[in-house]
């Protein structure tokens, strides 16, 4: 990944996405894996999971996992801390909770704690952008609250071009810092055919998930 690993030292990085199943936990794990052979002590934070089973939170735990595997520091800590809101129902966060407040202000608490444990921390949300966590309030004003840089993970099948600059243009409404990563893992063997040519005259330079 073409990323100058001493910026991000002692920071914080949102993974998000142009939708659901596009490639978050995907990005993250590879993240994890380029910051610890960068020599940086990584950590993992998804502030929301749903589609929980038996309180067993699976994207959670497996890069919960790995982050202990890269990090010693990440053993101190447990399942809760690192996924402090999971629900059962595989829906937006909004629908998932039922009645259950989710605290902003703790989580972005969470978050400075969690650093304390790494030099750069990895935050994964939940589904795209726009899914809601309550009724006027969308995972891309989390990025906001939690004042990070975002990572923006978009899609290689059609229809690509349209979610990755309805995205994008989300994100600078919202004055986000971000970059964008193309995750070919759909209609990956026409994408050079069928997306790719405008996408890159469009934005010059593209940057993909290896």
């Amino acid at each position: 990944m073409n990323i100058n690993s001493k910026q991000y030292i002692g920071k914080a990085i949102f993974v998000t996405a142009t939708n659901t199943d596009v490639g978050k936990t995907y990005a993250c794990e590879k993240l994890l894996n380029f910051f610890a052979k960068e020599g940086l002590k990584v950590g993992y934070f998804k502030p929301i999971e749903t589609g929980v089973i038996d309180n067993q939170p699976f994207d959670g735990t497996k890069l919960f996992s790995l982050a202990c595997s890269l990090n010693n520091n990440y053993n101190k800590l447990s399942i809760k801390d690192v996924v402090p809101y999971q629900f059962t129902l595989p829906a937006s966060p909004y629908v998932a909770k039922g009645n259950t407040i989710i605290d902003i202000d703790f989580l972005k608490k969470q978050k400075d704690y969690l650093l304390d444990f790494c030099d750069v921390l990895i935050i994964e949300g939940a589904g795209g952008l726009m899914v809601p966590i309550e009724i006027d309030f969308f995972m891309i004003d989390l990025i906001k609250e939690f004042n990070t840089k975002a990572f923006l993970i978009t899609p290689s099948k059609l229809g690509s071009i349209n979610d990755t600059i309805l995205s994008i243009e989300a994100l600078k409404n919202k004055d986000i810092e971000f970059e964008f990563f193309i995750n070919l893992y759909k209609d990956k063997d026409s994408f050079d055919k069928v997306s790719k040519p405008f996408l890159e005259d469009y934005f010059a330079n593209l940057k993909f998930l290896k």
